[in-house]
């Protein structure tokens, strides 16, 4: 005698109402959905923070960031997918109905999905990463995470900016940190009647004794032009990109000094006003009667 096999939930062809009525019927069908909703989704995150923990030690973190999302994504689908199939779901029809509310919410969110196509090819293109100082527009801030929809930066004045991605893509990015020197380019003046060979040796004797300028690449001096009120002038020396803050104030400061020291003039733009009162209209001369000819 051929055995009869028992219908499962998943066999079975009941209704939703139905289905739900069975729930109420007997809860404890419900029990091993919970114990799979309990126990998968501490497992989903634990494996996704590991995961990302580890990419990020032997690559990079914005790898790590992206990995361990996708992880926990797909995670949660599979898990989402676990326990419908338990609850007695058939997925035929539910996919169905997922593909045609998909092509919805798709003419319905162009924008998003622009973003989404956009954070693809930022993470792909790799011209900034989680951890780097970069700039859009006047916007400047550390990289906090780099998201599916948007780029969030933390601002040196602590606070958060959220940049769609699409905003990005076609924006010019500055990345200030991806190099590991920066120089500091200072723009100055001095008066015409200074020695450009004078003013030159100081700012190179300034260089050379101001703690973390690099010695290698050398300073640069560019004589930019004869300005209004004085000789345009550029200086620029190198530093690390950690030190670039403290070593700027600090050659800023030097200058000031050794200009005042040395006597050296920094103008500024004058203008001298001349006015002039101009005579009454009543006052004025009036010139005598033409005499008529004899």
């Amino acid at each position: 005698m051929i055995p009869r096999l028992r219908q499962t939930p998943a066999d079975s062809t009941l209704s939703f109402a139905e289905t739900v009525e069975s729930w109420v019927a007997d809860p404890s069908v419900l029990l091993p959905s919970l114990v799979v909703v309990l126990i998968g989704v501490p497992s989903i995150f634990l494996v996704s923070r590991w995961t990302r923990n580890w990419v990020t030690r032997n690559s990079t973190e914005q790898r790590g960031l992206v990995i361990g999302r996708l992880i926990t994504y797909a995670g949660m689908l599979g898990l989402a997918v676990t326990v419908l199939v338990q609850l007695g779901f058939h997925l035929t029809p539910l996919l169905g109905a997922a593909g045609i509310l998909g092509i919805a919410l798709g003419f319905a969110s162009q924008t998003s999905v622009s973003n989404l196509i956009s954070g693809f090819f930022i993470m792909g293109e790799q011209s900034f990463v989680v951890g780097e100082v970069i700039e859009v527009g006047n916007r400047q801030g550390i990289v906090l995470s780099i998201d599916m929809l948007s780029v969030k930066l933390r601002t040196f004045d602590n606070k958060l900016v959220r940049i769609p991605n699409e905003t990005l893509v076609k924006s010019e990015v500055v990345t200030v940190t991806r190099f590991p020197i920066r120089r500091i380019d200072i723009m100055l003046g001095v008066a015409y009647h200074e020695d450009l060979d004078r003013v030159r040796d100081l700012l190179f004797e300034i260089a050379r004794t101001t703690p973390g300028v690099l010695h290698e690449p050398e300073p640069v001096f560019i004589f930019r032009g004869f300005g209004e009120s004085s000789l345009d002038l550029q200086f620029g020396v190198w530093a690390t990109r950690e030190s670039w803050l403290e070593v700027k104030n600090t050659v800023h400061f030097r200058i000031k000094r050794g200009f005042d020291e040395a006597g050296i003039e920094i103008p500024f733009p004058q203008r001298t006003v001349h006015h002039r009162e101009r005579p009454h209209p009543a006052a004025a001369p009036v010139d005598p009667p033409v005499p008529d000819a004899p």
